[in-house]
């Protein structure tokens, strides 16, 4: 079956004479070239591009879920006396490859612009970064005319954070904080068909389970596979140690938030769970560089140390989607406290909330003009798709597709354009 998850959907046009590349390595190769990665390094990842010239962009964050991804691999594989185990794990070139092609799908202005988004399409699909993710890599960067990148079968499955499709169009809740039902987009199910189609039956009907949220989205997957699984574990670690140091070397939290918002809860944690975090937080606060970097350093490394193999869904028979990775429980609950200090401490400040605020706004502005006035206003290539659609979801489909393709220097200045008093 191995080979089958090696295959691409469509042909390959291009010949490359000599090229003894994996197929994990030209995968790679792809998304590091595409229009769509290079993007990222002018969107926003929490704090707006242009604050600051030290903190991450996208393209940044993804290039350190990249490292941290390869060095949860190589834990994995040094744990694994099973070979049959160890020669499951992504090898280096799929890894990076993932992590670095996780975050193509987010909009500019960061979960705000997705929300906004997602409201703007309520009655079309919705609009959901991961899901936006795969439509940009399966159809529409330009690699191939119409299959996007063309990736392997094993490339997309493990971007598939939320193996499932969105459900019908529910009634549409008013304002800019709708949050996007985690999943692929109804137009794009032939291409999840196609990524799930070497899964025997009661495989895939197990691996698409879901559950009922009593809260929006109120639809929640179970299930990812086994490198999907590792590439987010490794956006996780990212986030919430790279973030935490970003926000600390620009003075956006302070020992003082640490003390209010952190402390508290390291005093949950296990004993030598928290005690290993008080050492490494009297660190953070340090003005000299070199011993806040050590600090950051070994937060990393014993998250990453901790990582181990289990069975998600023991009965399937593919191992790709028997197994995940994960954090055992102290060490999950220290991420969370991490990620969770990143959010009440900086997310939710003023300064960044005005700035998410400003950005939904902007990027409902561009989305309602050009749906109004798509022949006037959008660019000749975009303009083209929109008049070949045949039905008007297809065409809200493509105009959310040239929005969220913006970065956030691109969607001020087309705002400017369109709606500044000066010409």
């Amino acid at each position: 079956m191995q080979h089958q998850w090696a295959e691409r959907r469509l042909a390959e046009q291009s010949q490359r004479p000599n090229d003894h590349r994996t197929p994990w390595q030209r995968d790679r190769a792809r998304i590091l070239h595409s229009a769509a990665f290079r993007r990222l390094q002018a969107k926003t990842q929490i704090m707006g591009i242009g604050q600051n010239d030290f903190y991450r962009t996208r393209l940044t964050h993804s290039l350190e879920a990249a490292q941290i991804g390869t060095a949860l691999v190589a834990q994995l594989s040094y744990q694994q006396e099973d070979p049959a185990l160890r020669s499951l794990l992504a090898q280096d070139s799929l890894m990076e490859a993932l992590c670095l092609a996780h975050d193509l799908g987010h909009p500019p202005f960061g979960h705000g612009g997705e929300k906004a988004l997602n409201a703007c399409m309520q009655q079309f699909g919705g609009f959901e970064g991961n899901g936006q993710t795969l439509r940009i890599v399966g159809k529409l960067e330009p690699y191939t005319a119409s299959g996007g990148m063309n990736l392997s079968r094993r490339t997309l499955l493990g971007l598939l954070k939320y193996p499932i499709v969105q459900p019908a169009p529910g009634q549409v809740e008013q304002g800019l904080t709708v949050k996007p039902c985690k999943a692929i987009y109804a137009s794009d199910s032939d291409l999840l068909d196609w990524i799930l189609s070497p899964l025997a039956t009661a495989d895939r009907e197990a691996f698409q389970r879901t559950e009922t949220l009593d809260k929006a989205p109120f639809l929640k997957s179970l299930y990812k596979s086994l490198d999907a699984s590792i590439m987010e574990l490794a956006d996780d670690i990212a986030y919430g140690v790279h973030d935490l140091e970003d926000a600390i070397v620009t003075g956006t939290v302070s020992s003082e938030h640490w003390r209010r918002l952190a402390e508290p809860e390291m005093a949950k944690l296990p004993a030598d769970i928290a005690s290993a975090l008080k050492h490494i937080s009297q660190k953070l606060f340090i003005p000299e560089h070199h011993i806040r970097k050590d600090a950051i350093g070994a937060l990393v490394n014993l998250l990453i140390t901790s990582v181990e193999l289990y069975q998600s869904l023991p009965q399937a028979l593919d191992p790709l989607i028997r197994y995940n990775a994960r954090l055992p429980e102290p060490q999950q609950q220290l991420l969370q406290l991490l990620k969770s200090f990143v959010y009440e401490a900086v997310i939710l400040s003023p300064e960044v909330q005005r700035g998410e605020y400003k950005g939904q706004q902007i990027v409902r502005s561009l989305f309602d003009a050009f749906s109004s006035q798509a022949e006037r206003l959008l660019p000749a290539n975009t303009k083209n798709r929109w008049q070949r659609a045949d039905n008007q979801q297809a065409q809200m489909r493509i105009i959310c597709d040239y929005v969220s393709g913006m970065t956030d220097e691109y969607a001020l200045r087309m705002h400017q354009q369109l709606f500044a008093a000066s010409l």
